[in-house]
C-alpha cells in the first residue's frame, strides 16, 4: 500500500472530524446589550477621570468614599486592600509631596475596565513617573479593583520619542 493510500485512509476521517468541530460563527450581539455596555464603559471612564482629578490632583481624600467600593482590591504591592488602607497610604504620600499632580494623557474604557496613561510629578522640578492605572468597576460605577505599572520618566529615550 502506498503512502498516499495510507494518508487517505487515516487522514480523511480526521479532516471530516475537524470540519465538524470548526467553530460556529457567533450570533450577532444584542444591540441593546452593546449600547448598555458602551454606555456603562463611558460612565466608568468619566468616574475614573473625576476620581483622579479629585483625589490625586485636589488631594480630596473624601473622593475615595464617593468613587471606591467596599471590598476594594489593590494589586499595587505597596498598598493594602481596602478603601481605608488606600486613603492611609495617600495621606502619607500627599503629606510628603503637597505639590503632587497628575496629568491624564489617555483614557481607555472597555466594559468594566478603565485604563489611564498618566504623568505624575511631585513638583515643578520633578521629571515624574509614567503610570498606567487599570481600574475595574462594579455594577454601581465604583472602583472595585486596581492595578498599576510605573516607571520613572527618563532624561532621554533611544527612539527620541517621549513617554507621552
Amino acid at each position: 500500500m502506498s503512502v498516499r493510500h495510507l494518508l487517505l485512509i487515516y487522514c480523511l476521517p480526521l479532516v471530516g472530524l475537524l470540519s465538524a468541530c470548526a467553530p460556529m460563527t457567533p450570533a450577532a450581539p444584542d444591540a441593546a446589550a452593546v449600547t448598555a455596555t458602551a454606555g456603562q464603559a463611558e460612565a466608568n471612564k468619566r468616574n475614573a477621570l473625576a476620581f483622579y482629578d479629585e483625589f490625586f490632583n485636589r488631594h480630596d481624600l473624601s473622593a475615595a468614599q464617593r468613587y471606591i467600593a467596599d471590598g476594594y482590591r489593590q494589586h499595587n504591592p505597596r498598598v493594602a486592600n481596602g478603601r481605608a488602607a488606600f486613603v492611609a497610604a495617600f495621606t502619607q504620600i500627599f503629606a510628603r509631596s503637597p505639590q503632587r499632580h497628575s496629568t491624564v494623557h489617555k483614557a481607555i474604557a472597555d466594559g468594566d475596565l478603565v485604563a489611564l496613561h498618566v504623568h505624575t510629578v511631585t513638583g515643578p522640578e520633578d521629571k515624574g513617573m509614567a503610570i498606567v492605572d487599570i481600574f475595574r468597576f462594579d455594577k454601581d460605577g465604583k472602583i472595585i479593583e486596581h492595578w498599576d505599572v510605573m516607571q520613572p520618566v527618563p532624561e532621554t529615550t533611544a527612539s527620541g520619542n517621549g513617554m507621552f
